[in-house]
This record gives C-alpha cells, sequence and structure tokens, in this order.
C-alpha cells in the first residue's frame, strides 16, 4: 500500500512539473479584398467639325470636368481650362468645372464637345478697368483741364453747388465699386472673353465722358427746383448706395469660398436686405435708384440716357437671374419679381 501510495504522489508530482500545451495558433484573417476602381474613358470632339481632339484612358470617375480640362490643356497648352467649354451635346449647356464625371449621365465611354471660348481675361481686371476709367475721366472734366473746354475756363470751378455734390457722388460710386470689387464680390465665373472688355470699357468711359461735358459745362444750368430737388435726389442717391451695398455684402456671406453650392438669397437683420421678400435680384434695384437720384440731382439728359440704357441691360440680367432661380429651387418664393417689385 506504500509503495501504490508514492508511486502516486511521484506520477502527481511529475504532472504538475509537466509544461502546459503550446495555446492553438490564431487563424490566419483572409486578404482584404481591394475595391475594384471601374475607370472612364473619355472622348473630346470639336463642336463645329465633330473632328477627335482627344482621347483620356483610364480617367478615374470622381474626375471633376476641372480634372478633364486639364487633361486637355496638357496636350493643348494653347487651350488653358479658362478658355474651354465642355458639353454633353452641342447645343447643350456648358458643363460647370465642379461636376463629377461619375454623376453625369453617361456610360464608362464619356463623349464631350469641346469649344473655344478665346482668350480669357478675369472678371477681376475688367471691373477695376471699367470702374476706374469713369472715376478719372470725370475728374478731368470737372477741373476743366485743357483742350476740353475754352481756355479762359482751363482749371477754372463752377459756382454751382450741384456740380461739386455731383463730382462727390459720381466718385464716391465708383470707388465703391472698386472697393468691392477688391473685397466682396465673389463671381462664380472667374473669366470673361478678352474682347469683352473693349465693350463694357467703351460704354462705360463714353457715358462717363458725355455726362461729364455736360453736367461741368461753364454754361451748365442747375435743376429747375434748385436746392430742394438736389437735396431729395441727394438722399435717394445716398440710400440706394447704402442698399446697394448691404445686398452685396450679404450675398458675399451667403456664398463661402470653398462651398459651390447655391442657396437662396432671404432678408436679413439689414433693414437694406429686406426688399429680398420681392425682388430677386435687388442690387439692380439699387443701381437703378442710385442713378434715379443722379439724374433729378443734374437734370442732364446724357445721365437721362445712361440710366435707361442701364436698366434695360439689368432688367435683361434680373430676368436671366430670376429664370435660374426658379430652375434651381422648387421652393423659391414666388412672390419675387426679377427686378421691379410686382412690375418686373
Amino acid at each position: 500500500m506504500d509503495a501504490l501510495a508514492l508511486e502516486a504522489k511521484v506520477a502527481k508530482s511529475e504532472s504538475a512539473i509537466a509544461p502546459a500545451p503550446a495555446p492553438a495558433k490564431p487563424r490566419p484573417k483572409p486578404p482584404k479584398t481591394t475595391k475594384r476602381i471601374v475607370y472612364f474613358e473619355v472622348e473630346i470632339l470639336d463642336i463645329k467639325t465633330r473632328e477627335k481632339l482627344l482621347l483620356l484612358d483610364k480617367v478615374e470617375p470622381t474626375a471633376t470636368i476641372l480634372d478633364i480640362k486639364s487633361m486637355f490643356h496638357k496636350s493643348n497648352p494653347h487651350w488653358y481650362p479658362a478658355r474651354q467649354s465642355l458639353r454633353l451635346d452641342p447645343k447643350g449647356k456648358p458643363l460647370r468645372d465642379e461636376e463629377i464625371l461619375q454623376e453625369l449621365p453617361v456610360g464608362t465611354t464619356a463623349t464631350f464637345y469641346f469649344r473655344d471660348l478665346g482668350a480669357q481675361i478675369s472678371w477681376g481686371t475688367v471691373f477695376l478697368i471699367e470702374c476706374i476709367g469713369p472715376l478719372v475721366i470725370y475728374l478731368l472734366f470737372y477741373f476743366r483741364l485743357p483742350l476740353i473746354y475754352t481756355p479762359k475756363y482751363e482749371f477754372t470751378a463752377s459756382k454751382h453747388l450741384v456740380v461739386h455734390i455731383a463730382c462727390v457722388c459720381h466718385s464716391f460710386h465708383y470707388m465703391k465699386r472698386i472697393v468691392e470689387t477688391l473685397f466682396v464680390h465673389r463671381l462664380s465665373h472667374s473669366t470673361m472673353p478678352l474682347c469683352n472688355i473693349f465693350k463694357n470699357c467703351s460704354y462705360h468711359w463714353c457715358f462717363a465722358a458725355w455726362m461729364a461735358y455736360y453736367i461741368n459745362h461753364p454754361l451748365y444750368t442747375p435743376s429747375y427746383y434748385g436746392e430742394k430737388q438736389v437735396k431729395a435726389a441727394l438722399a435717394l442717391f445716398l440710400f440706394c448706395q447704402l442698399g446697394s451695398f448691404s445686398i452685396h455684402m450679404a450675398l458675399r456671406n451667403l456664398k463661402l469660398p470653398s462651398c459651390k453650392i447655391k442657396k437662396i438669397p432671404y432678408p436679413t437683420k439689414n433693414p437694406f436686405t429686406w426688399i429680398f421678400a420681392l425682388v430677386s435680384c435687388p442690387n439692380y434695384t439699387y443701381e437703378l435708384g442710385s442713378w434715379l437720384g443722379f439724374t433729378l440731382m443734374t437734370q442732364c439728359v446724357p445721365v437721362l440716357f445712361f440710366t435707361v440704357v442701364g436698366f434695360i441691360q439689368m432688367t435683361v440680367w434680373s430676368k436671366g437671374k430670376h429664370r435660374s432661380y426658379l430652375k434651381e429651387f422648387k421652393e423659391y418664393p414666388t412672390l419675387r419679381s426679377p427686378i421691379l417689385p410686382f412690375i418686373l
């Protein structure tokens, strides 16, 4: 019995000393399957001749229209992205730079129609040239530089107070526009055709010279109703200038620099923006009011003509913007008019 007990005790101690079995090795994880990317083939044709200009192979589906323009630019350096217009249909609308290839109504083989927009110039440069020109030209007539009027009136000052007020108002208007161009405006399109600068500048510069010649003329006669008419017109001009600046600030705050999403403009706490409840483009409404005030102040036919021509052009622009709002936003307020509340 003692021998059996001793054997059992030895076996037990040996089993306690024996090493524990090694843990089972973890099963290797199956390799991750990479997501298969479906690349696009992009074909670019001339919009007029239908000639194949470029074939891009293996274009990533997340590529934007701007990316495709950049690829096209590499093979055709003289067609930089700003002067390119790409469309899905020859008669369709140009595609926006931020549109993504895979979100367009195309298959894996996409065909784009290219149109050359011509040499481009930045909108900011155009606005600055447009505004600096009238500002300088008007002052040349105001100070009556030589070769403008008869020699005896060179560098003389007008005896009418309204002439000096008109000069301040005209200069203030274009200085405001320069400041807005540099620090306020956020434009949807960064460039415009270079040839347009001659048309735009001719319009603004020639009208500025025509108005300034008669307002600062030595034989100029002031407003029919005198001081009362000038004060009322000045109040209208300043009111509309403040309104125009307020609208531009509201539109700036509506569109962040890095955001391409368009939003409906609504009235803010600023009373000058409350007109948004009735008008789609109140910046044009205030612009019209400013020039109406300037027309009443100076009682000058060239100013009236400039106001009428400007009103016609701004009406065309505002109607186009109004139609764009109605098409893009289903919830767009139907009470609004393009430029004049309940009228136009």
